[in-house]
């Protein structure tokens, strides 16, 4: 086993942890950012294929590197942001250590941490957990094994393209941006129904003259209005953190228009035949069922005493204070609404190296 140590180590290479890199870089920290994936951009790369930033190019953007776009309006798909994301690692010259898994992160007894790699270990001052809003561990009902098994079922997880499924009405449950995607998507080959209350919606079409004039105003409400520290952003960001997104490109005129129908209700079950049922006990006879029903975190490795609430770690702007150096950087509404954007994303990271720095800065010995 080797062992090392360093300054801080940052858990996870998406936009969040890189960008945190970027502005402890900036400040002359040493630090470390570490990967289970293959390539940097592959938490982007894994999704369905046709999903596209919900954000135009030019506030794609992390600190230091514009998005490469000549049209600053283009709607960037997932594997160009995932490119991005390379080359801004490559352009920011930051340490990464791919295809390397934490399999346990505990405490020193003075206080810094250590982090198993399945065979090496890292010692570190701080670590920041970069690992995303919302994990990668689908979310399913217990009773969709119950399903009739000639129903095709996949998560949103494992979902990519029309061709897995069969032919066939498709039945989409969850009505957030996954589900509205999907469910248009498939809505131009086959009958579909989704379902799934509404979380309201932007009203703007995306793309559109009027989009484009109220988009910069929409970006200031979601970076400056909607915080934390205001009590329409912390109403808001309890209605988003539990029960999903408003309709931003896809909304309910769009499925309409298609052909699919949006029933706001819930599955309840599955009734004595195996289709899927709600409460109304209304059935569905269809051939596929897409679970658009969100993920969760697995924090079993985490061998720390973080105090939870609702399922979410508690901390303000990404800071435990009950446990110093410990650290969150990419958390939905981790200080804003713009917190889970991109270009809100390099404010909390900004934040974050301050109080890394303002840590060091303190248990620096005091010259004589």
């Amino acid at each position: 086993m080797t062992t090392q140590h360093i300054e801080t180590l940052i858990i996870g290479a998406g936009q969040a942890g890189l960008s945190t890199g970027y502005h402890l870089k900036q400040r002359g920290r040493e630090f470390l950012i570490v990967d289970g994936n293959d390539r940097i951009g592959d938490n982007w790369r894994c999704h369905y294929d046709s999903l596209r930033l919900f954000t135009p190019a030019w506030l794609n953007c992390l600190d230091g590197l514009d998005f490469p776009a000549e049209d600053r309006w283009h709607f960037p798909t997932k594997d160009e942001f995932a490119d991005y994301l390379e080359l801004y690692a490559l352009t920011s010259d930051l340490p990464v250590r791919m295809q390397t898994r934490v399999q346990r992160l505990s405490q020193r007894p003075d206080g810094g941490y250590i982090v198993d790699l399945g065979g090496d270990q890292i010692t570190c001052d701080n670590v920041v957990l970069a690992v995303g809003s919302f994990g990668r561990t689908p979310v399913m009902p217990p009773f969709a094994d119950d399903l009739d098994p000639r129903i095709r079922q996949l998560h949103s997880a494992d979902y990519h393209s029309p061709e897995q499924l069969l032919d066939g009405p498709t039945l989409v449950v969850g009505a957030s941006h996954s589900g509205l995607d999907i469910a248009y998507e498939l809505a131009a080959s086959r009958p579909v129904t989704m379902v799934g209350p509404s979380r309201g919606a932007i009203p703007f079409e995306w793309g559109t003259r009027l989009w484009k004039l109220g988009m910069p105003m929409i970006s200031f409400a979601f970076q400056h209005v909607l915080t934390r520290c205001t009590p329409l952003g912390r109403k808001v960001m309890g209605q988003t953190r539990h029960h999903g997104a408003p309709q931003l490109r896809v909304k309910e005129r769009h499925l309409v228009e298609r052909g699919a129908e949006w029933v706001q209700e819930h599955v309840a079950g599955v009734d004595t035949d195996g289709r899927p049922v709600l409460a109304d006990e209304r059935t569905f006879d269809v051939a596929n069922v897409i679970w658009c029903t969100g993920f969760r975190h697995d924090w079993r490795w985490v061998d720390l005493p973080v105090p939870m609430a609702d399922g979410w770690p508690v901390e303000f702007r990404g800071v435990v204070e009950e446990i110093p150096g410990l650290f969150y950087c990419g958390m939905w509404f981790q200080y804003a609404f713009s917190s889970g954007e991109v270009h809100g994303v390099g404010r909390d990271a900004a934040y974050l190296a301050k109080q890394i720095v303002a840590r060091a800065a303190a248990k620096a010995p005091v010259a004589a």
